[in-house]
C-alpha cells in the first residue's frame, strides 16, 4: 500500500517538474513551445552565442527576503556552461552569514532538508567578485542558502532551481 502512494507521489513530482521546466520557456505562446523545430515568425528563444556569467538575484545579489524562484523564472532560460555568480557579504558584526548549498533531489529542496545537501559556497566566499558555480550538465540544479539550519531557505526565500538547456536546440 505504501509503495502505491510513493509511486503516485513520484509521478506527481515528475509531472510537476516537467511542467515547470517546460513552462520556463516563455515562448510557448508563439508556437515554439518545445524549443525544437521551426522558428515561427520573428519571435524566437533567447539565444546567446556562448556561456554567460549570471549574477544570482541581479542587482539584489544573494540575501535574505528576496524571491529567487521568481528571479530564476524571469531570467531563464539558463544554458549548460553558464556560470551563476553568488555575491554576498562575508559575515561580520552587522551582516548575517550566507552560503550556497546544492540539493541532490527535489524532495530535500522542497523541505529545505540540508542533511543530504552539499555546501558548495562557504559564508566567506561571496565577497568581492562572488562565488561562481558552472552549470556543467543537463540536469536540474537545486540551490539554497543553508544558514541558520535552513531558515534562510524556508522563510527567507533563498532557494531556486534551474535546468540548463543545450544552446541552439531551437534551430
Amino acid at each position: 500500500m505504501g509503495s502505491h502512494y510513493f509511486a503516485q507521489a513520484l509521478a506527481m513530482v515528475l509531472v510537476a517538474s516537467m511542467l515547470a521546466v517546460g513552462s520556463a520557456n516563455k515562448d510557448w505562446q508563439h508556437g515554439n513551445y518545445t524549443g525544437w523545430g521551426f522558428n515561427h515568425g520573428p519571435y524566437h528563444l533567447n539565444e546567446t552565442k556562448g556561456p554567460n556569467k549570471i549574477n544570482v538575484g541581479g542587482s539584489e545579489n544573494w540575501h535574505y527576503g528576496f524571491d529567487y524562484k521568481q528571479w530564476a523564472w524571469k531570467n531563464g532560460p539558463f544554458y549548460i556552461n553558464d556560470t551563476l555568480v553568488f555575491k554576498y557579504d562575508p559575515p561580520n558584526d552587522t551582516t548575517r552569514p550566507h552560503s550556497v548549498y546544492l540539493f541532490q533531489n527535489p524532495w530535500s529542496f522542497m523541505k529545505c532538508d540540508l542533511s543530504q545537501a552539499k555546501m558548495v559556497g562557504k559564508p566567506t566566499q561571496g565577497g568581492g567578485k562572488g562565488f561562481e558555480f558552472v552549470l556543467k550538465s543537463w540536469q536540474p540544479y537545486y540551490f539554497a542558502c543553508g544558514e541558520h539550519d535552513g531558515l534562510h531557505c524556508k522563510d527567507g526565500l533563498m532557494r531556486f532551481a534551474v535546468f540548463p538547456m543545450f544552446r541552439g536546440w531551437h534551430y
